[in-house]
Order: structure tokens, then sequence, then C-alpha cells
């Protein structure tokens, strides 16, 4: 992230961002809010989320829709999960790869209907993404449409997401399970007094809490009303507007790859860490036959996570040293964890430094600062007592 210099996309939350005093800045070029201070900044928004609630505007994350009666065919041969398995309103988490078996990007896949699915992919690869699918789903009996701007999308996450979203729709949330989506009536009664018919309500995240995601109209005024009113009506609640810094330190604590950190086009699913979503038992799909020749020749590197032991902060980049002080690795990303009262980080390393209880050492400064390999994800909603 880089203070705003160009003339970067806008989301259609811009000015209330700006209207409510957020930090702003360029990311993946977007205008993105990355903190608001008048609210207690990124500590307040990350403590927010792991104890009652926060809101995200995720608008600038893309959308693909790949429908037609070779849909499925087409999903199975551009990502790695098994989408035969899914439900109709069912999601996964998968992965797009190139033939050298490394990520084009991570999507969630959701399957719509009988025949139709729909691909979230990430902001800073939208263009590149919506070409590889298009470009490799040619051979299929099937459409790929570019939904990225028909939807604004706001992310509604922490453990009492659940409380503040039942006072606003008809659905009956607890229905809806942890990866599922349904679609519903959203009730904007503070702020405008009016219904927004079947938008869609997904119960996905990317914070490591339970919450939300919902998709509603992409126009200025219909997207600050949904905005106000979550704000309005999530006041017994405490919530907190949520900027880019909590979302990175909260997807840190729960070990979430982040794209061009643990995951790029240079890294493979086995180094990533994130086989369990990849079905090598599945029909063949782009980039199996470079994973089956990756994993018989093994790893030379993993990524591990690491908390330090030593005073300072690991941040992305920055080279991680064995006890001799020789390079075996680098940070791909590094903070401290609020929610931990730690400081930690996702790195690289060969797999005879990835046993937990490992020391090793993060350059900061010129000087080796000791840290040791734990267990990830660090969080879990199931550690926090």
């Amino acid at each position: 992230m880089s203070v705003l210099t160009a003339t970067p996309a806008k989301t259609a939350l811009n000015a209330v961002h700006r209207q409510m005093g957020a930090k702003m800045v360029e990311f993946n070029g977007w205008d993105m809010p990355v903190e608001y201070p008048s609210f207690g900044g990124i500590i307040a928004e990350h403590m927010a989320v792991r104890t009652g609630v926060g809101l995200f505007d995720v608008s600038h994350m893309g959308d693909i829709r790949v429908h037609g009666p070779e849909a499925l065919a087409a999903v199975q041969h551009l990502c790695m999960n098994d989408a035969s398995k899914l439900a109709i309103r069912q999601a996964h988490y998968s992965a797009m790869l190139y033939p050298s078996g490394t990520f084009v990007d991570d999507v969630i896949v959701h399957r719509l209907g009988e025949h139709d699915y729909l691909l979230v992919i990430n902001a800073g690869t939208r263009e590149k993404d919506f070409n590889w699918v298009r470009d490799n789903t040619k051979a299929f009996k099937c459409e790929v449409e570019n939904l990225s701007d028909n939807y604004t999308q706001i992310a509604i996450q922490g453990p009492k997401a659940v409380d503040l979203m039942q006072k606003l729709t008809d659905v009956d949330l607890s229905t809806v399970k942890f990866y599922w989506f349904t679609r519903g009536t959203i009730t904007l009664l503070k702020t405008t007094k009016r219904n927004l018919e079947n938008c869609p309500i997904a119960r996905t995240g990317y914070t490591a809490e339970d919450g939300f995601e919902i998709y509603v109209p992409s126009d200025e005024e219909t997207s600050a009303q949904v905005w106000k009113e979550l704000m309005e009506v999530g006041k017994e609640f405490g919530v907190v507007p949520c900027g880019l810094g909590s979302r990175n330190t909260l997807r840190l604590e729960g070990r979430l790859a982040l794209y061009g950190h643990e995951i790029s086009d240079t890294i493979n699913v086995w180094e990533a860490g994130v086989d369990r979503w990849c079905k090598m038992e599945k029909p063949d799909f782009i980039g199996r036959a470079a994973l089956e020749k990756a994993r018989e020749e093994g790893l030379k590197r993993t990524l591990v996570g690491l908390e330090m032991v030593g005073r300072g902060i690991a941040r992305d980049d920055y080279k991680v040293l064995d006890q001799d002080g020789k390079q075996i690795g680098y940070v791909t990303s590094g903070s401290p964890a609020p929610f931990l009262k730690k400081n930690i980080a996702l790195a690289y390393v060969p797999p005879q430094f990835a046993e937990v209880g490992s020391k090793v050492a993060v350059e900061i400064r010129g000087q080796g600062v000791e840290a040791q390999v734990v267990p990830t994800p660090f969080y879990g909603k199931s550690k926090k007592a």
C-alpha cells in the first residue's frame, strides 16, 4: 500500500469513506480506506471484528460468472478444487493455476445454479483473471461474464455480525452455514424506508471470524444507504468501519493468503500449504501435471508461521536467517497481531527449518532478531478463550 498519487478507481462508497474521515491509500489501483482514525484506527478496528462486528467495503474485489451447459467442466478445468462436490448455493476456496502449478489467483467459487458459477477474485488481478478465464474456457459450451462492477460488496465480520445482519433481513440466517449463501431482502428502514429484494448474502469472509458478504446495487446512492443503515443499526453491537489495515492484520492472524505475498506466479500449491483445497484425484485441471512432478521432487521451501522472540517487528520481504546469520528465506507478511499481542509473520524457509519450535532470526535494520516457528493459524475462533 502506498500513499495516493495517481487517479485510481473508486468504489461507490468512496465519498462515504471520506465523509467518515478515513485515511485513503492506493491499493492495487483502487482508492481505498486503510483506517478510520476517528473510530480508533487499525487496532480498534481489528479488536471490534474479534469481539463484536466491523464493516468493510470490499467492492474492489472482482466477480466472474461462468454459466452454460458445460460451466462445471469449465470451472473444473480452471480451478484446483472439486466444484462437482458443491451443492447449489454452496461455496468453497480454490485457486486458478498456471501450467507451472503456480498461482494465477486464489478464488472463492460459488455455485449459483445448476450450470451457473461465480468466481470471486482479487482486486489487483481483475483484468488478468478475467482474460485467463475467458481464454481458457473457449473449448467449453459456456458464457463468461465480468460482473465486477455490477455490485457494491460489503463484508460484515465478527461474532456479532449475525446479530446485526438479522435485523436487516427476512432470511433466517441461522440456516445459512459457513461458506454457503442465500438470497433475501435487505430492509433499509432507518435511511430510506425501502427494501432491496433478492440480494445475495454469503456467509464468507477474510478475517478468521464468522461473517457475511452482501451484494447490493452498485449505484452510489443505494450503496451509501446500505452502509449508513448498517452503521446505524449496528450501534447497539458496537459496529466499527474497517479499512485495509485491519483487514490485513486479521487475515494474517488467521494465516489467510494474500496474492503477491504468500501466493504468486512463482509459488506453487505445495509450497504455499494450501494443498487441502487441491483435489489431485479429480479430472485434469490446468497445473496438475506440474504439481505431480513438483510433489515427486519434494519441497525446497515451505510457508511457516513465525513469532518474534526478540524485540522487533518482522515486515514484508525482510530476510529470514539461520543461527549462523545466513539467509535461508524471507518474510511474506509480518505485523504486530493486535488481538494476540505478539509480533507475528509468515515466511518461506527450507523444510528443515519448518518444524514447530525451530529457531531462526529475522534481519531488522541490519541485525538478526530472534524468532521461532509456531503453529498456524496463529488465531482461530476455538483459540479465543
